[in-house]
């Protein structure tokens, strides 16, 4: 029987990462890190290099950090970090660490505080009719009321012809005719504050204009000198000026028009007639 070459070649098996080699720096005493940093059921810690989780080889004979690297897995010609075979001190037992663990734990719950925050009382929702009463005068609620009356046969009383001849009570009335009588109800009682405040309001607003209107009277008193002799003094500049194009000085200028002398004429009326207002 021809033996197979599978039988006789030896398969690959996963080698684990041994190594003499040992950092130079001092050795890690488990002690003295803080617990949160170590984790003994599984055996790693928080390289103080890196500060990276990293497991340790041999945690029962020479415990000391596994080689490693600061860059991400996969990154081509990675750096290996200095705290790669660094020896470890473990002087604490399993039971020991999680003691110091849960004690740092309930201190930690007792610097919080636990105060208890009442939030705010919210206010009572207004009523429909007080969210309506102020965009509703009594005159409109009192058409509503009126046109639904008239309309529905649950809140008024007829005769045997159906014809209309008074409001039905308030209990006899439906949900829709209830709402608006209390509406008409709430906006009459409210009618005379209503009108009070509108009286208060036009008559602040009328001050206030007459106000606004003695101050605009006030500045223009204060600068109507100034400004009326500048008026005068332009007006009397472009009066000379169409005056001496009128009746040039020298010879050589060039002569007008009979329809340009007829506009230099009006334009200097015109400006006289200005001049003589603004010196009254």
């Amino acid at each position: 029987m021809p033996t197979r070459t599978r039988d006789l070649t030896a398969q690959k098996r996963p080698r684990r990462a041994r190594s003499r080699a040992i950092s130079p720096l001092p050795p890690l005493v488990v002690s003295s890190l803080k617990p949160h940093e170590v984790d003994l059921a599984y055996s790693t810690l928080v390289c103080p290099t890196c500060r990276t989780w990293v497991p340790i080889n041999a945690p029962h004979s020479r415990p000391k950090l596994v080689p490693h690297h600061t860059e991400k897995a996969g990154t081509d010609d990675p750096i290996r970090c200095p705290g790669s075979h660094r020896l470890v001190t473990v002087d604490v037992t399993v039971d020991q660490w999680f003691r110091r663990l849960e004690e740092g734990l309930t201190q930690t719950d007792g610097r919080r505080s636990t105060r208890v925050i009442r939030k705010p009382k919210t206010g009572a929702a207004p009523a429909v009719m007080q969210i309506v009463g102020d965009t509703v005068d009594d005159k409109t609620a009192r058409k509503l009321n009126e046109a639904h009356i008239r309309g529905c046969s649950a809140c008024s009383i007829r005769d045997k012809k159906g014809h209309f001849l008074r409001p039905a009570d308030l209990t006899a009335r439906c949900t829709d005719g209830r709402r608006l009588a209390q509406l008409a109800a709430h906006t009459k009682r409210l009618a005379p504050a209503r009108r009070k405040a509108q009286l208060d309001r036009e008559d602040w607003n009328d001050r206030r204009a007459r106000g606004l209107r003695l101050v605009r009277e006030q500045q223009w008193q204060n600068v109507s000198e100034p400004v009326a002799d500048a008026d005068l003094r332009r007006v009397r500049d472009t009066l000379a000026a169409l005056i001496q194009m009128l009746n040039p000085r020298t010879a050589d200028a060039p002569q007008l028009t009979d329809w340009e002398r007829a506009d230099l004429m009006s334009a200097i009326t015109l400006l006289a007639t200005q001049e003589e207002q603004l010196t009254r």
